[in-house]
Order: structure tokens, then C-alpha cells, then sequence
């Protein structure tokens, strides 16, 4: 090379030199920005929950025990009821219903044949006087022909027994008569038009419906006057005192209750959650379409409401609750994020932050909710894993906390 040519090379490297640092450095590994979370010792829970309502424990429904014209009910929801003294309902005959042109005229009919009927007994009856009065007479007159001895004892006995017939016929024509007149009135009863009754504003021989328990008035079902069929109901009575919560968890979840578990009654409108215990897990399911238009299999569950009636004493029956019931917990277990786990060959795995590089790591583990799980073995408490790793994130890779 001459000396012209060592000059430009001379010249030219500390350019060289430059860009290749230039370009070394641009091109240089970044390290992966992440978000690093500490494993710690803490209290773990893990529950199932959905939302549920409350409900009073022991609610009966009164309803009307016949048919008839109501009157009007004067309870209110919220009414205190004594069991067998408040009367809840009063329950008086209803008027006939209107007759049509064609039952009318066949009513009328019925009332005809009715008197017809009644004039025929008449006949009849003075026909049967007539032949017991004419058979006493002979009898008074044979008689005294047996006291003479003029007539046989034979003849005697025949006139009395004509005259014990002739009575009889006669009580028996009284007695159709009566039967006669009894249908003629029952026939003109079948003509009662509407508004005929007694005057409900004044007394009447109603039947009572009376309180079948002590407790409150949750709602009145029936509240005007008007007519109700047998069986109606009538009013709702139960002990707002006496709440129960009942939810209706998926059947995979709720196999996982059991009776006597803990609860938490949470979204009730006070500032702490309320203490309840599973008391019943109903073992029929039902089929129940969601908001999505899923069709799931749920089943209810009952607990019971273990705090002092004073702290809830404003809820009542058919309040929005949501309670959550606590499967498995420990106040001092060794957790991670769940936002930090991934399957890795089958394991559960995470990213620990070791000299600003990410070291992949399996574990062990437990019992997990929807925020935390807890480890076994794999990692102790103070280490940092990554949390959501993404695909930039590798064994080995230079990572940096965001």
C-alpha cells in the first residue's frame, strides 16, 4: 500500500470504527419491559358465588277456603298478624248471575209444572181426606153393629185397618204436597236476578279467613273487593325476622358444597359482608338459560344468615344478594399471581426474575381462586415472576421491570 493509501485508510477508520459502534449499539438485545409481581405468604381463599336473593324462611300463602264475594282486605304489607285472631279476609255469599232468554224461558217453564204439580197433590189430598173421613165413619158405625153382635169380629177389623190406611194416605198426600210446594219455590229461586242480596254495608253471616301464623304481611295478593273462586290467594304472611339466602350455582360447582360450609353474604347494600353457613344443597337440578341464551344446568343452595338480626335488620324478603361460599382457606400459604402461571410440557411453570434475566421455573400446585394459587414447591417467598409473559419472553431472556 503506498503512502497515499495508509493516509485514506487512517483517515477513514475512526469513521469506520463509529458506525460499526453505532450500528453495534442500535442492534444490540433489549431487554424484554415486564411486570414482575413478589411471592408471598398471605391468607388464601377459594369460594364459588353467583348472585342470589334473600327470602323469609317459613312463608304461607292464606288462601280463600270457597268461592264467593269478597270484600275488600284493610291489610298492608308490613302489617303485623297474630295467628288465629287477625282476620285476614271476610268471605260472603256472591249474587246469581244473569239468565239468558233460553234459560229463563226454561226456568219459567220449570216454575209452571211446579204449581201444576203442587195442584195435583192438593188433589190428592183432599181425595185421601176424603176417604179417611169417610172410613171413620164406618168405622164408628161398624162399631157399634159389633157391640150389638150384629156384625162379625172379622168385619170390625177390616173397617179399622181401611181407616189406618186412609190416614196414612192422608199424612203421605201432606207430605208430597210439601215436597211439591218446595220444588216450586226452589224453581221460582232459579229466577233471583243480581242485586238482590242483602246490603253489604251492614252485617252478614260471612265466613272468616283468620291468620294461620304470627308474623308480617309480605304481600297482599288479592286486594279488592270482588268475587274469587275457591282457592284463590289471598295475601302472603311470613316473619321478615327469619331470612334465609337461596342461589342457584352451576351443578359443576355446586357438587363442590357441602352443608355446614362458610359463607359470605356480600352485595347486600351494608359495608361488610354478612357471616352465613350452607345450610341445605337442594339435590334436584333445573335447566336455566342465561343472558347469553346458554341453556345450564343449576341447582340451589340455602344458607342460613349467622349474624345478628340487628346488622341486616333492613333486608327483606326478595332482596338481591351475592353470596359467596368459601370451599378451602388458609391464613398462611405460599401464593403467586394466577396471571403469572402457564402451561409448560404439562406443568404449571412461571418466569423468576434472577439477575435481570428471566429463569423458567415449574411448579407445584394447589388450591387456586381467580386471583392467586397456591405453591407447593418451585419457588420461595421474596422471588419475582413475571406477570402475562409474552412471546418475547423466553428462558434466559434479559427482562426489565415496566
Amino acid at each position: 500500500m503506498t503512502q497515499a493509501g495508509w493516509r485514506r485508510f487512517w483517515f477513514w477508520l475512526p469513521a469506520f470504527i463509529a458506525l460499526a459502534g453505532a450500528l453495534a449499539w442500535l442492534f444490540r438485545p433489549q431487554p424484554v419491559s415486564v411486570d414482575l409481581a413478589t411471592v408471598v405468604r398471605g391468607p388464601l381463599q377459594v369460594s364459588v358465588s353467583d348472585d342470589g336473593e334473600t327470602r323469609v324462611r317459613d312463608m304461607f300463602v292464606v288462601s280463600a277456603p270457597l268461592a264467593g264475594h269478597m270484600r275488600r282486605i284493610e291489610l298492608e304489607a308490613g302489617d303485623s298478624v297474630a295467628a288465629g285472631e287477625t282476620i285476614v279476609a271476610r268471605i260472603e255469599p256472591s249474587d246469581p248471575s244473569f239468565l239468558d232468554r233460553r234459560s229463563e224461558a226454561e226456568v219459567r217453564a220449570g216454575i209452571r209444572a211446579s204449581e201444576a204439580a203442587r195442584v195435583h197433590a192438593a188433589a190428592e189430598l183432599r181425595r185421601a181426606q176424603a176417604e179417611r173421613d169417610f172410613a171413620v165413619t164406618e168405622l164408628t158405625r161398624y162399631e157399634g153393629l159389633a157391640a150389638s153382635r150384629t156384625i162379625s169380629q172379622n168385619d170390625l177389623e177390616s173397617a179399622r185397618r181401611r181407616a189406618r190406611t186412609t190416614e196414612a194416605a192422608v199424612d203421605e198426600s201432606v207430605a208430597g204436597l210439601r215436597v211439591r210446594e218446595s220444588e216450586l219455590e226452589q224453581a221460582k229461586a232459579r229466577l233471583m236476578a243480581p242485586g238482590r242480596s242483602a246490603d253489604r254495608s251492614t252485617d252478614c253471616d260471612c265466613v272468616t279467613v283468620k291468620s294461620p301464623v304470627s308474623g308480617r304481611v309480605l304481600q297482599v295478593l288479592a286486594e279488592s273487593e270482588g268475587i274469587v273462586a275457591s282457592g284463590t290467594p289471598l295475601v302472603e304472611i311470613g316473619d321478615p325476622g327469619k331470612l334465609e339466602v337461596v342461589t342457584d350455582l352451576l351443578s359443576t360447582e355446586a357438587v363442590k358444597v357441602r352443608t355446614g360450609q362458610r359463607a359470605l353474604i356480600e352485595g347486600w347494600g351494608g359495608d361488610n359482608a354478612l357471616e352465613g353457613v350452607v345450610r341445605r344443597v337442594e339435590p334436584y337440578g333445573f335447566t336455566k338459560v342465561s343472558a347469553l341464551g346458554v341453556e345450564e344446568q343449576r341447582v340451589k343452595v340455602i344458607i342460613d344468615i349467622t349474624e345478628p338480626a340487628e346488622r341486616w335488620r333492613h333486608l327483606g324478603h326478595g332482596y338481591r344478594v351475592e353470596p359467596r361460599i368459601v370451599l378451602w382457606e388458609s391464613n398462611d400459604v405460599l401464593k403467586v399471581p394466577l396471571s403469572s402461571l402457564f402451561r409448560q410440557g404439562g406443568e404449571w411453570a412461571v418466569f423468576v426474575s434472577r439477575d435481570g434475566r428471566a429463569r423458567l421455573q415449574t411448579l407445584a400446585i394447589g388450591n387456586m381462586n381467580g386471583i392467586d394459587a397456591a405453591v407447593l414447591k418451585g419457588v420461595a417467598a421474596g422471588d419475582a415472576v413475571v406477570v402475562h409473559p409474552s412471546d418475547r419472553v423466553s428462558n434466559g431472556a434479559r427482562i426489565e421491570q415496566r
